[in-house]
């Protein structure tokens, strides 16, 4: 009974992740990116808490996956420069930690990435305001 009201929750979850993305700019979509990541490594941390290894791996690996196929493989080297290179050595660090984590069930090494990732979010949160703002300002003026 309670597996298919599951079921249901979980399938009505991913149809609103699944619309959010449809219409997400790219900035907003490197937030839900941030955002998933994040999630991820909170639910490994909580499966760790409560041994519960395959799910502290699925967690991790989920978390390994946004980091590595979504926010890394979002950069762009040639257009962002030295930045863009000192951020795919931060993901690196990012992966390598995770890794650690799910070896070692060490949540300190869960908490560092996710502080990491926090702070990076909160830095791409601020430019998106702060470009929002510019336009705005722009459209008024014209």
């Amino acid at each position: 009974m309670f597996s298919s009201a599951r079921k249901a929750v979980d399938a009505y979850a991913q149809v609103g992740v699944e619309t959010g993305v449809a219409s997400a700019d790219p900035h907003k979509l490197i937030l839900m990116l941030y955002d998933g990541a994040l999630a991820a490594i909170c639910a490994a941390r909580l499966a760790i808490n409560r041994s519960e290894i395959p799910a502290k791996g699925a967690a991790i690996s989920k978390a390994i996956a946004i980091v590595d196929g979504g926010l890394k493989a979002s950069l762009d080297v040639e257009a962002g420069g030295a930045l863009a290179e000192q951020l795919a050595d931060l993901y690196d660090y990012m992966l390598n930690r995770l890794l650690a984590a799910n070896l070692r069930n060490d949540t300190a090494l869960l908490d560092e990435v996710a502080h990491l990732l926090d702070e990076l979010r909160s830095a791409w949160a601020q430019i998106g305001q702060r470009t929002a703002a510019t336009n705005a300002s722009e459209a008024s003026t014209k």
